[in-house]
């Protein structure tokens, strides 16, 4: 196995990025309408927006199509090194323990080389669903804390409103937020986001084991409509399961703590986290808060998801043939 590490490290950069571009255009319009659901907030004697149709009329009455892929810069520099780092170490762990990477045309069965020479087999190695946890979160972890600081300013494009101040590009509004709110604030909701490996720790696992019972004794790829399925079924368990972390996280990004008032004296920052927010968006909003935007969530992930694990798939079968 230590041969082929590196390659099924590099194919697996390059499968994710690939997945990663191809969905990010594909949703963006989805995604900046999840967005702004999530960070509406009640105002007393405001009226927001009312739904998904209502948002999508705001959006074009104010911006124009364009609105729709507002923040699409930043959402692919996200998804490229987010899905790359991602596939990276997900595949890594998994072959580190005897198993091929997702995509690839091996088959498995679980029966994973002994780690010394009397045989001893780390637990592991024997369970196939630990192995596939594990590595789920140790790759969710590392891409997160990685690339949150692009999904900053991904959010803050996409909630931007028509009568502030407007980020000119990607750049501009990565030294804005460093110059008016310091270096915290591109890690401003990660903890949230770091709560969010466990989506993936549902997702990869039912996406495996439902790809096992799809697969069944057939030596045979997969067909692309399977694959679609299996990646729909998993994504819209794990989002269901998993989805308050995202509102808590998209509020988190959305506060802006100054650190130069409008006079140009310096403020003491004030410090919101994940209790503070949790508990006043649930007392002033109710429990249903933290479902707000899941159906467009639903709407937008399951098929982004279902891209980027096909394209991730195919591309690792042919950079994997061409390698082999």
């Amino acid at each position: 196995m230590g041969a082929g590490k590196p390659k099924w490290s590099t194919n697996s950069m390059i499968a994710g990025a690939g997945g990663g571009l191809v969905a990010s255009i594909a949703t963006c319009p989805l995604d900046v309408v999840k967005t702004k659901l999530q960070a509406q907030r009640a105002v007393p004697g405001q009226q927001g927006y009312q739904g998904v149709l209502d948002t999508v009329k705001t959006i074009l009455r104010n911006n124009g199509f364009r609105g729709l892929y507002r923040g699409l810069g930043p959402t692919i520099l996200g998804y490229l090194p987010t899905w790359a780092i991602y596939f990276a170490v997900y595949d890594g762990i998994k072959s580190t323990f005897g198993e091929p990477p997702l995509g690839s045309t091996q088959h498995t069965s679980h029966v994973y080389p002994a780690a010394q020479v009397k045989g001893y087999q780390p637990v592991i190695r024997q369970h196939p669903w630990g192995l596939h946890i594990f590595s789920a979160m140790a790759a969710g972890a590392t891409s997160t804390i990685c690339t949150n600081p692009l999904w900053v300013i991904k959010t803050r494009f996409m909630t931007q409103r028509p009568d502030e101040l407007r980020y000119r590009h990607t750049l501009d509004a990565a030294w804005t937020i460093y110059r008016t709110e310091g270096i915290r604030a591109f890690y401003r909701g990660l903890v949230p986001s770091l709560l969010g490996i466990l989506h993936v720790a549902v997702q990869f696992p039912l996406y495996e084991q439902l790809k096992l019972l799809a697969q069944g004794d057939s030596d045979q790829p997969l067909s692309s409509h399977v694959i679609l399925g299996c990646s729909a079924l998993s994504k819209m368990t794990a989002s269901i399961a998993t989805y308050p972390h995202e509102v808590v996280r998209t509020r988190l990004q959305t506060q802006k703590q100054l650190l130069v008032s409008s006079d140009g004296m310096v403020q003491r920052p004030y410090k919101r986290g994940i209790v503070y927010t949790t508990k006043k968006l649930i007392h002033f909003e109710g429990w249903t808060a933290l479902y707000k935007g899941l159906s467009i969530n639903l709407i937008r992930t399951v098929p982004n998801s279902a891209v980027t694990m096909l394209t991730y798939e195919l591309l690792m079968r042919h950079l994997s043939s061409r390698t082999s």
